[in-house]
């Protein structure tokens, strides 16, 4: 089955995401956690402490997305409805690997370039 433009964005988007973070020093533990109830794109540890990533790509030209609205921002696209879904998630995954380490909710915006190839991520900590 052939996958969506947007659905090869967002895993393409995904990969870009796991590997910047790992320049930055994170340890990815999982990917795509899938529950019933929620999904979570990205779990890292850094600094011994438990972070759970959403991450939203977005395919256009690097400059001109840049210049709109003084800089173009994918993450501002995660919802109220699912930030409750990913805190819902995260608190159940730690209850469920009986964790009991500090942890928070993190995103990642990724502008893909397809032209270019190239690809532009910003980390935002703490979006909670």
């Amino acid at each position: 089955m052939l996958k969506s433009k947007t659905s090869q964005t967002g895993a393409l988007g995904e990969d870009i995401a796991r590997q910047f973070l790992e320049r930055k020093g994170f340890k990815v533990i999982e990917m795509n956690y899938r529950k019933p109830w929620g999904e979570i794109d990205i779990i890292a540890l850094k600094n011994n402490e438990v972070r759970f990533i959403e991450v939203k790509a977005v395919s256009g030209d690097l400059e001109s997305l840049s210049r709109e609205s003084n800089s173009y921002r994918p993450e501002e696209q995660i919802h109220p409805a699912k930030l409750k879904k990913i805190v819902r998630t995260a608190q159940l995954y730690m209850a469920h690997k009986e964790d009991d380490r500090e942890y928070q909710i993190d995103a990642v915006g990724v502008i893909l370039d397809p032209i270019t190839r190239k690809a532009r991520c910003r980390l935002f900590e703490q979006i909670l």
